[in-house]
């Protein structure tokens, strides 16, 4: 079975209505720019000074570098990853193993909007991101054979990758990463498994976390 990752709560939204008249949404703001749409923290931080979950929203940098990282891997192209991400408003997409992300942050921006607005993301007759429809708890049912891991920095540490996945390809690993820079996961997340574990003594970015994670699969399952 393929390794399974779910970045979880991550900062990607369309500008919420409550700010959009605020002058530093405005000076940005264009009808025809779907890039332009997305919310922002490096454009739009003092129009986001009162909402709430501040520290988590705004962020559309974190989830294109774990993106890059994951989609470009050993791991995706031969097959053998599943890639889904989660968003505060909780609306989860899945992203086809052929997508090729972006490198151009504005470019991806403006992906991720109308992926926002339309709810996936076609080319002519291939889907390249669905939308899951349910919540996290009924995407991880969905999955059968299932082990649950929850990355965390104030999880318990795991030095070595056999200690984290078995040499066992019919197992489904179900890797929770934070897609997010500030905070810890809400409790509704926490719940869906008791294995919570670090792999660094170190707090460490979304993206190096999902390049340690893949790394370990591979070398754990000989794939180069």
């Amino acid at each position: 079975m393929p390794l399974t990752i779910i970045l979880a709560e991550c900062g990607l939204e369309l500008i919420p209505k409550e700010i959009r008249k605020h002058p530093a949404i405005q000076r940005n703001l264009k009808r025809d720019n779907y890039s332009s749409q997305l919310l922002d923290n490096s454009l739009h931080h003092s129009a986001m000074v009162k909402l709430k979950d501040v520290g988590k929203r705004g962020r559309p940098d974190i989830t294109h570098s774990c993106l890059l990282n994951a989609l470009g891997s050993p791991l995706n192209r031969g097959g053998n990853l599943k890639l889904y991400i989660h968003t505060l408003n909780n609306k989860i997409f899945e992203f086809n193993p052929q997508i090729k992300i972006a490198r151009n942050y504005n470019r991806f921006k403006g992906l991720m909007a109308k992926m926002l607005r339309e709810n996936e993301i076609r080319i002519k007759e291939l889907l390249l991101i669905s939308q899951f429809n349910g919540n996290l708890r009924d995407l991880v049912k969905s999955f059968k054979k299932k082990e649950i891991v929850i990355f965390s920095s104030r999880g318990e540490l795991v030095k070595y990758h056999l200690d984290l996945f078995d040499k066992d390809l019919t197992k489904n690993y179900i890797a929770i990463i934070g897609g997010f820079q500030k905070g810890y996961f809400k409790e509704d997340i926490l719940n869906l498994s008791d294995k919570i574990v670090s792999i660094s003594n170190y707090s460490l970015d979304a993206w190096v976390i999902v390049n340690k994670i893949v790394s370990f699969y591979e070398i754990t399952n000989d794939i180069i």
